[in-house]
């Protein structure tokens, strides 16, 4: 019977040993082709969980991968970030045909640097983001460049600057990477649009049908479903676009049906309050001040 956990992988050695690599050359961080990885054995566990962060560049390949809910083909060049502790499974046919390369970084390596805390930021990794970024000729070179002297630094004589360079390295692959993003969400605006013009439909559905009432303000996760991204998608594209998060257009539909209801009923501002999913009045009234510089009395007032 075939096992469905994953193979949980702690370290970038065990990996190496998993994958027939090469002993790496670092303990924490390693560089290796996938023209070096040849075979994926039938009875091997096909999902895979790493204690390490992962990022791959693949090209030409056989073989799929299943990342969250995503599948990835890679018939083209495709960069893909994957974070400690997140499941990935890979089929395709027992002799791998593909190109590219992958950088894994374990944790261990980034205390008591700027980027502990930093890598957590960027939106790429894991299953935040629900495409893979597709890279041009003169972008992919840049990273490879990026990537030969994070390995050149490695492979030279270790001193006690080695590390501040391999992180700097890395940092500025991430800020790259982070561009190259941009420019995806930029040139695919069409779609993107479209998917501004359904994130108003489904707040306009929720509003308008006694949802608010039965379960309070929609989430930044019931919204990210219902579009079919994930939450960190779509807040990334909502903020190149508006330069607001996702919370904030739920805010915005918020404000703008307590004035069109302050402004033409008669309900009480406790009334609003209620049909607007709020369990009390003041919690209501405090966004509402917070949002417009008034309250919904002074609101209301002003009609008057």
């Amino acid at each position: 019977m075939a096992n469905h956990q994953p193979l949980r992988i702690k370290t970038i050695s065990e990996f190496h040993q998993f994958r027939d690599l090469p002993k790496p050359e670092h303990p924490l961080v390693s560089v290796y082709n996938f023209e070096d990885l040849k075979y994926l054995n039938e009875d091997e566990p096909k999902s895979l969980m790493l204690d390490f962060y992962s990022i791959a560049l693949k090209r030409n390949s056989n073989a799929k991968m299943k990342y969250g809910q995503q599948e990835y083909d890679f018939n083209e060049g495709v960069l893909m970030f994957i974070s400690p502790g997140q499941v990935f499974s890979i089929e395709g046919n027992s002799e791998l045909q593909h190109t590219g390369w992958s950088l894994l970084i374990h944790p261990d390596f980034l205390w008591n640097t700027s980027l502990a805390k930093k890598i957590k930021q960027y939106e790429y990794f894991g299953y935040a983001v629900h495409e893979a970024l597709h890279l041009s000729e003169k972008e992919e070179n840049m990273l490879i460049g990026i990537i030969k002297n994070i390995r050149q630094e490695y492979q030279s004589n270790i001193d006690k600057f080695s590390q501040d360079v391999i992180i700097a390295q890395i940092e500025l692959f991430l800020t790259y990477a982070e561009r190259f993003y941009n420019r995806q969400f930029i040139t695919r605006k069409i779609n993107n649009h479209q998917i501004l013009e359904r994130l108003e439909k489904v707040l306009e559905d929720y509003f308008t049908d006694d949802s608010l009432v039965k379960k309070g303000l929609p989430t930044v996760h019931y919204i990210a479903e219902n579009l079919n991204v994930s939450p960190n998608y779509l807040s990334g594209l909502l903020k190149l676009h508006t330069g607001q998060s996702t919370q904030q257009h739920i805010h915005n539909k918020l404000i703008e049906k307590a004035k069109e209801k302050l402004s033409t009923t008669d309900l009480s501002v406790s009334e609003i309050a209620f049909e607007l999913g709020f369990e009390h009045q003041q919690s209501f009234s405090k966004l509402f001040k917070t949002k417009t510089n008034f309250s919904p009395l002074e609101f209301r007032q002003s009609f008057n």
